[in-house]
């Protein structure tokens, strides 16, 4: 069974009240998770894994196309744990969810880790709720 370490969040709008322009890439969720020198193997027994999850609104124009990106680290520099690249093929709105692990994060007393979107085509606007969380936990 494994042991819980830490659970963060951050939360930059729990509800639609948001209208912000997607643009170049955008932070839209930080945090720094306790994880006690513990380093991850691949989720094997005795390892750090580390859960992340978070969900992005937006409205958009069609053929609009948008970029999520979760790094290990607080800028787009860092080591990329997840892309997505959504397509939107019709003018509307829509809430994006979204799940990753980090089965491979390095010992450390805390680790940060980062999302980001960022406009490839077309016209998208941050609507709310947008959310990011994680927690750490040792296999």
């Amino acid at each position: 069974m494994g042991t819980f370490i830490d659970h963060r969040s951050s939360m930059n709008a729990s509800t639609s009240t948001l209208n912000v322009p997607v643009g170049e890439p955008e932070l839209f969720g930080v945090i720094g998770l306790q994880t006690r020198n513990i380093a991850g193997n691949g989720g094997l027994p005795g390892g750090l894994i580390v859960n992340l999850s978070g969900n992005i609104s937006f409205e958009f124009t069609e053929g609009t196309v948008v970029d999520l990106t979760v790094v290990r680290g607080t800028t787009l520099g860092g080591t990329t744990l997840y892309q997505q690249t959504l397509t939107f093929t019709a003018y509307g709105a829509d809430t994006i969810a979204f799940n990753v692990q980090d089965l491979e994060a390095p010992a450390a007393l805390e680790t940060a880790y980062s999302a980001f979107v960022s406009l490839v085509s077309g016209a998208a606007t941050r609507t709310g709720p947008e959310t990011f969380w994680g927690i750490a936990s040792e296999g």
